[in-house]
């Protein structure tokens, strides 16, 4: 007698969990310094659920409400060279741009806006580098809006600084998976940046190829696709160089990893 043959459903490999997939801007703040330029990261707590203990560039999910029109009169317009970069984006470019600027503003202290004179926010005093400082944990719990922030302050967020660069999908099979719109922009003059002692309890100036070198030394804790976008980022040397190929840019790869089937679903 033939022996029955094995239950193909019991063999075969499980279904993964469907996901709910978060659309989410990142920003990828630089400054000047030698002999290469500098980035802004933080590090979040290691009880996060998401990226625990890693350094990261400041972001988070959009909301809602980011891609409403009545930010539209709180806002600079995207200069005419950043048309390919709002097409990329689609028809809801608006609310990256605004969760970019919020998200960096929330997470790092940098607001990258203009204040009614034209000339982009500086905190040139104690006092009101403080003042703003105090707007984060408020526009974080959702007490304040970026938009009463921009209308208290006379602020027009800048649109035109902030360049659309690349995008990645959170495999399959992690806890959280985010849909990443990143960008790159230049720290304002005489803004710092300072995490918010809450998500994230540590934050630094490095360059590229520092943080790759302490990463690969295991003393810098980074995800893997924190480390694609550093390598990129480490074929430049100036920001100005970076920033003039973020600004005429027309190609905006979209990177979608998978996790290999037989492998184990992270926890991180």
């Amino acid at each position: 007698m033939t022996a029955p043959s094995a239950n193909p459903e019991k063999t075969a490999a499980k279904p993964r969990p469907l996901q709910p997939i978060r659309p989410a801007s990142t920003v990828i703040i630089v400054r000047d310094a030698q002999p290469q330029f500098e980035v802004f990261m933080l590090r979040r707590t290691r009880g996060a659920s998401f990226a625990g203990g890693m350094f990261v560039f400041p972001g988070g999910r959009v909301d809602g409400d980011d891609h409403l029109h009545k930010y539209d009169r709180v806002r600079v317009e995207p200069a005419h060279s950043q048309a390919p970069q709002l097409n990329a984006l689609g028809y809801e470019w608006r609310g990256f741009y605004i969760a970019a600027i919020r998200e960096t503003f929330e997470e790092a202290g940098l607001l990258l806006a203009y204040e009614a004179d034209g000339s982009l926010l500086s905190y040139e005093t104690d006092a009101k580098e403080a003042r703003f400082d105090a707007y984060r944990t408020p526009l974080h719990d959702g007490e304040l809006s970026l938009l009463e922030l921009c209308e208290q302050e006379r602020l027009k967020l800048a649109f035109d600084q902030v360049h659309y660069y690349n995008r990645f999908v959170t495999p399959l099979g992690r806890p959280r998976r985010f849909d990443t719109r990143f960008f790159i922009a230049r720290a304002p003059q005489v803004q710092v940046g300072r995490h918010d002692t809450k998500e994230t309890v540590d934050s630094v100036w490095i360059s590229p190829a520092e943080a790759l070198e302490r990463n690969a030394a295991r003393e810098f804790d980074l995800m893997r696709v924190t480390q694609l976008q550093l390598k990129a980022l480490n074929e430049f040397a100036q920001a100005d160089d970076l920033l003039a190929m973020a600004s005429t840019n027309s190609k905006f790869p979209v990177s979608r990893p998978e996790v290999p089937v037989d492998l184990p679903l992270s926890t991180q």
